[in-house]
Order: C-alpha cells, then structure tokens, then sequence
C-alpha cells in the first residue's frame, strides 16, 4: 500500500488521530456526532431511586443515567429560562436537588479503617467519627476509578459516597485478595442536596440551630420529620450546601423529601438539577467527563491525593509515587493536562452532545478536547474545563506539577464549537488558558485558601 493511501485514510479516520492519546489503552471517543433527537427509555433494567418518583412528580423534563440508575438533569423548563434558571435559583437563592444515584456503600467491621486507608490515596487513619474527607481511588496503573466524599459515621463504618462508576465490585474485589475483616455492601440511603446561600437557613428549620456548627466536611445525626438522617455541610456547587443522607431510604423518601421541599419553597427556592454550570466555576470535576480511570491524579490537578507522607501501602501507590518522581524531576509522563479556558463565541447555556475539539491556532492542528463548557454570567464570557498538549504547556513554561494555573496566563488556543455558538459558522472560536476556579467557592479548599492567603500576603493585607 502505498504512503498516499495511507495518508488518504488517516485523515479519513473519525476520531481524529492528530490528537495524541498514546498514554491511554482505550482513547476517548472524539467523533463530533451533535445532538440526537432520541427518547431516553424508562425500564425496569436502570435503577429508580425512591426519589425518582418525587422528581417527576416535580416536572423533571430530561434524565441521563448516572450509577446505572435514572438521574434528573432537567427541571425548569426551557421556555420558563431551563438551566440558567436554575442557576440563578442555586447563586441567589437556595436550591433542592435530587442525588440519590450518589450510591452509599459501607465498608464495616474490626478492619474498616485499615481497609478504607488501603484502597484511598490520601491518609485517612485520623479521621474523626462524624468527620467526611474528599478522596480518590485509583488502580494500579494510578488511573482514577471513583472520587467521593468518604464518610466516617462510627469507628468500625465508613460510607463511600461514590460518583459515577461502579465502585462496590472494585472495594469486594480487592478484599478477596487481602482478606480485611470487613463488609462491603451498598445500602439503603439516598442522599439529597440544599445547595445556595439560603441552605443554612433551609436547614436551621429542618434540623435546628445546631447545624450552624457543623464544619465544612462535617457531619451530624439528625431527624427530618421523624425519620433518621445524616447531614454534612458538603455539596458539588461551589456554593454554600449541604446533605441529607436519608437512611432507609426505600421507606422514608417522601417523608423526608416532602417537607424539605417545603421549607426550601418557604425560602424563595424550588428543585432543580445537579448545577453543572456552577461546578465548572468552580473548579469540581466531574468523573466520566474531565477524568476517568486512564487519567491520572496529576493530570486533573488532584496530585495533591499522592501524599509525601502516607506510610500505609495502598492500590496504586508505586505507580503514583513513580509519576510524582518523575515530574518532580521536570519530566511530564503524560501527553495531555486539564486546564481552564475562557472562550469566545455565543453564549453556551446547555449540555455540550460531545468532547469539543481543541486547535493550535498556529498551526491548526487538533491536539485536545474540551471535557466541560458552559456560560458564566458573572464572568460574562464562556469558560471551559479542557485538556490540552502537556509539550506545548511546558515549551511555553508552564509548570506541570499540581498548582493552579493564574489569570493572565498568555496561552491561546482554538475551540471547534458547534455552529449555534461560534462567531462565524464553521469556524472555531479562541480561547485562553485561564485560572481555575474560575469563581471562587463559598467553602475554598485548602489549595484555594493557600492560594488567597498568598495573594493577601503578597498585598499587605
């Protein structure tokens, strides 16, 4: 065959070779296939949470399936503002969501702590009873599997509250080899949001007064209207929030869900959908979309989950203390590296169908993609979640270890947008390597608080 022919058939092939995905074993799927007008099929196949019910009752107009169970995506509709509407509700307000699919499995018995610390990779041997950390799994190639706030609710019980893969066979699995005196189940609890700035008062009078006191990632034993709960001042929103686990969920759905609803009403709130569009402001990734398990902790600034100083063994820790090595010695082990971008073009006020390209404008090359777009009104420009070349990063020298990139950072690049939001149709849109999160969080991690006591210091303050 000759060279023309196989020229020929590279650039006819669908999913874009010309983006690098060496490092990966299956490459993401970077056809652009648009928006299909398909029906979603309700069946007996996915899960329904006992809230499921309740977000339909409450309008809910389109669902994905999360944690193979049926997910409200959808509850304003479009004609009355749609998603943006519920942003303004979630900034302004206070709001309900419906998080069941946030599946609960415990890990209980004498060997739960040694257990849970074997298969997170941050140290968690001193966390509290009634205390919750942010944690990642990885395997052994040190690829993510799950990122999720893991509870401790006794001595010998730890709930994983996962994300969007299925997490309980991977924790059974690795017991089977290493015979930790532990249970593994899922169990019976589904988990709903009151995220915004009204969520402290929304919970004063679910709850009482004593929730004021819970510390961000804390938690509490709780009653709503008769039925047990556990609430934590936790939340993928960036906003002011909390949780409400509600136990024996099956049961007790509608009698806790009724009078929360109520409350939140009360205070000029409604339910609406997980906020994507504010999570992108601040900087909480989404697994599936901006990471997955070929992506590695250090790719998605999570690299500080490879601790200096856990001394405990734990599922992918060689491989992940390999890569720390190697970019500690200025070596980046990987083809491609999340940052954040401000981008040009009409305003993107929904769900993008696909992982968008991204461009060289010097040389028009596609070389990434973008994982999570949307438009931000206090910002008043569209911002981006996006990988893009690790090479064209570091030639442009910026570092490539796990700080947060600053404003002003002179790095452009070229989005492929569809036609509805470009400036001109078939051409794409420019946008700038900008600093992640793009709004601060009302509860900031203790990088972004690094960050803001350095920039205070630095102003005298």
């Amino acid at each position: 065959m000759s060279n023309d022919t196989n020229e020929s058939e590279q650039q006819a092939h669908p999913n874009y070779p010309s983006v690098d995905q060496s490092d990966r074993v299956l490459p993401r799927n970077l056809r652009q296939t648009g928006d299909a007008d398909i029906q979603l099929l309700i069946s007996t196949r996915v899960r329904k949470s006992p809230l499921w019910h309740l977000s339909v009752q409450e309008g809910c107009w389109r669902a994905t399936v999360y944690n193979r169970m049926y997910h409200p995506r959808g509850m304003i509709d479009p004609e009355d503002g749609g998603a943006m509407a519920e942003y303004d509700l979630l900034v302004n307000h206070v709001t309900l969501w419906n998080v069941a699919v946030e599946r609960q499995i415990r890990v209980k018995g004498p060997d739960a702590e040694a257990f849970s610390n074997y298969v997170v990779t941050r140290d968690i041997s001193g966390l509290e009873r009634m205390d919750a950390r942010y944690t990642i799994c990885c395997n052994e190639d040190g690829g993510i599997l799950n990122d999720f706030p893991l509870l401790r609710i006794a001595d010998d019980e730890f709930w994983f509250s996962i994300a969007d893969s299925d997490l309980m066979q991977w924790l059974q699995g690795v017991n089977v080899g290493e015979n930790f005196d532990v249970e593994i189940h899922e169990i019976d609890v589904s988990p709903i949001q009151i995220q915004g700035p009204k969520s402290v008062d929304v919970m004063v009078d679910v709850v009482g007064e004593e929730v004021k006191e819970i510390p961000y990632y804390g938690l509490m034993e709780a009653e709503v209207n008769g039925c047990p709960v556990i609430v934590s001042q936790t939340g993928f929103s960036g906003e002011k929030g909390f949780e409400i686990y509600i136990r024996d969920s099956m049961e007790n759905a509608e009698r806790v869900w009724n009078p929360v609803l109520e409350t939140v009403r009360e205070h000029g709130g409604d339910v609406i959908a997980p906020s994507h569009h504010r999570r992108i402001a601040a900087g909480i990734l989404s697994w599936g979309q901006d990471m997955d398990f070929e992506t590695s902790p250090f790719q998605v600034n999570l690299g500080y989950h490879v601790p200096d100083d856990k001394e405990a063994d734990y599922v992918g820790k060689e491989e992940l203390e390999r890569q720390k090595e190697l970019i500690e010695n200025g070596e980046y082990p990987f083809t491609h590296k999340l940052v954040g971008l401000k981008m040009a073009g009409e305003p993107i006020r929904d769900y993008a169908s696909d992982f968008w390209l991204v461009s060289d404008p010097e040389t028009g090359e596609e070389c990434g993609y973008v994982t999570s777009p949307w438009w931000n009104p206090e910002l008043e420009t569209n911002i981006a979640l996006a990988h893009v070349p690790a090479e064209k990063l570091m030639d442009l020298g910026v570092p490539l270890d796990d700080r947060i990139y600053e404003e002003g950072t002179d790095i452009e690049f070229q989005v492929h947008v569809p036609d509805k939001y470009a400036e001109e149709p078939g051409e794409p849109v420019y946008a700038k390597v900008s600093e992640v999160p793009f709004k601060p969080s009302v509860n900031p991690s203790a990088r972004e608080q690094a960050k803001l006591n350095a920039r205070k210091e630095a102003n005298g303050e």
